[in-house]
Formats: C-alpha cells, structure tokens, sequence
C-alpha cells in the first residue's frame, strides 16, 4: 500500500501531515505501507514496487486536478478518491460552478474574470459592471487551489482591483463571487455514507489558511447545530454535488447556510484533509469512526472498485 503526499504545491506542508497520519494509521492496522513523494522517483517506485493501491492524501495542483489521478490510471494503480474528470472537474471552480448551477443547485451568483482579459481586452473598464451584477461585498478567489489561499473579502467596489491582483498570484482566472453571511458547512461523503455535516465557526476573522491548519484556531462542531430540516438539505445538496461531478469513494462539499436556513454550494473538494484539524476525520468521528476506520473505508472503496479488497483489518 502506498501513501502519496506532498508535491510541489503550496499546500505540500499540510500534504505531508495529512499523509503521514494516513500512513500511520494504516500501519497500525496491519498494512504495509510504503511514503511516496509527488516527485520524478514516483513511476519507477510504482512500477517497480509490490503496491496494490496508492491512498492519495495530496493536496493542490498536481494531486487534485486530475493530474496524478491521470497518471495512475495509465499505470493501472488503483487510487483513493473521485477519478481525473471529476477531479479536474472540481478543481476549476468556474466551470464547477456551471455544472452546479445546471443541475439545480444552488451555487452564489458569479463572474470570473481571465488575467487575459484584463490584460489585453481592457477588461479593468468593466469592473463597475461586476458590482453591478453582484453587489458588495464579494469574495475574491483563484478558480483553481484551496485551502483559501489568495481568497479575499472584498467589502467595497474601490477594494476591488487589490484584490484581483492579489487573486492573479495564485492563478490567471479568478472568480468574483457574491458573499453570502451565515454558517459555513461541509458535508463528507464516504462511499454510500454521508457523514453528519460539520459546523465551522472560526474565532476569529474568515476561516482562511491559518484558521484551518492553526490548533484552536476554529471551533467545530459535529453534527453542525442546525435545525434538521436545514441539516437535510445540505446533506442532499452534499449528494447532489457529488453526482453532478461524478464523484466516487470520498469527497467533502463545502457550503454556507444563510439566515433563512438556505444552503449555497461553495465548491466541492475531492481530496480532503487528514489532519488533526481537518474536516473530513472529524465528520468520521461523529459517525462513530476512528481514525483508522475512517481510512480503512476509503481504502476499501479504492479497492472494491479495482475488484480487490481490504485483507488487514475489517471495516466498520
């Protein structure tokens, strides 16, 4: 069993602690396990090696869109997680929205704006029209990455141009979305489970990089303390999200539920964290699951796909 973190991306610190806990807890459970890294040993090791399965706990470029799930599947590896089209389905949060939006869900209203555009068709003259569309404030974000990196809250039109530039650091399209006020959410799907949603309520400020990785930084609370009906329907927007992309094994939806009780889909993450502070092990653990029951289950939903199956311990 091979456990690939880390990469190249900004998010390679956070990779490698959700992959060494993944690693460690499958080890204890009784499976061979053997660290990869996202780096050009990687085919030879896997060609080479006895691996029957790679857990993927990577996260940004590379490990979420569509890249190594690609590459795995021209090997013949079996991989945790939703395939390369849904992955790089996901990943670019405009056209995500789109497929959202077409098949009923609700999704905050948008633009996305191409560093192109702005740099050779004049588009900055058409930024008025953009608060005209949405209003303010709005949130700015790269179409592709996570963990809210380069995401900003802009509360007025004049904050607007800053904002953009700081976007095209991270990406060359971005998406100006209207914000919505309420309580974020996110729904983890594992297999035919849906875990209870989790409430994210930072102490402070957005619930950005530092709120997520940060110890203490953000409470939760699993199950989100919601009224049923509204806990209902992020559950079905969860699904709804997981369909439209064609999503398989684990994915962790990503909402905000606003003062009538309305949930509005974000974006859907098809790789999620396994840190002590990420979102996915503590639905789990609402559920009943410990940690190494949580991984166990993704791995036995990899495998059950290539026809194989979990030979250490049983799953929950």
């Amino acid at each position: 069993m091979a456990v690939l973190s880390g990469g190249l991306s900004l998010e390679r610190d956070v990779s490698l602690r959700s992959g060494g806990r993944v690693a460690e807890a499958l080890a204890d459970r009784g499976h061979s396990v053997t660290r990869l890294d996202l780096d050009d040993r990687l085919v030879p090791a896997l060609v080479n090696g006895d691996d029957e399965a790679v857990y993927l706990a990577l996260h940004g470029k590379a490990g979420e869109d569509g890249t190594i799930q690609g590459l795995l599947d021209l090997l013949g590896m079996p991989y945790t997680g939703p395939d390369a089209v849904a992955s790089a389905l996901a990943w670019d949060k405009v056209v995500a929205k789109g497929v959202y939006r077409r098949g009923g869900v609700d999704t905050p209203e948008w633009v996305a704006l191409s560093i192109d555009a702005i740099r050779d068709m004049g588009a900055v003259q058409a930024l008025d029209r953009v608060i005209e569309r949405l209003g303010t404030p709005v949130v700015v974000k790269p179409s592709h990455g996570g963990a809210a990196l380069g995401v900003r809250l802009v509360p007025e039109a004049s904050a607007l141009p800053a904002a953009l530039v700081a976007a095209y650091s991270y990406d060359d399209v971005v998406l100006i979305e209207r914000f919505v006020e309420g309580v974020e959410v996110a729904v983890s799907i594992v297999g035919d489970d849906v875990l209870p949603p989790v409430e994210i309520a930072p102490r402070t400020g957005p619930y950005d990089f530092s709120a997520r990785y940060t110890h203490g930084a953000t409470q939760f609370h699993a199950p989100a303390r919601l009224p049923h009906d509204t806990l209902a329907a992020c559950v079905a927007m969860g699904e709804a999200a997981w369909r439209l992309a064609g999503c398989r094994h684990v994915t962790r939806a990503d909402m905000i539920v606003d003062g009538g009780g309305r949930p509005w889909l974000l974006e859907l993450d098809t790789c999620p964290g396994m840190t002590e502070t990420s979102l996915l092990p503590m639905a789990a653990a609402a559920h009943g699951w410990l940690f190494p029951d949580l991984c166990e289950r993704v791995l036995a939903e990899a495998l059950a796909s290539a026809g194989l199956r979990v030979d250490a311990a049983v799953t929950p």
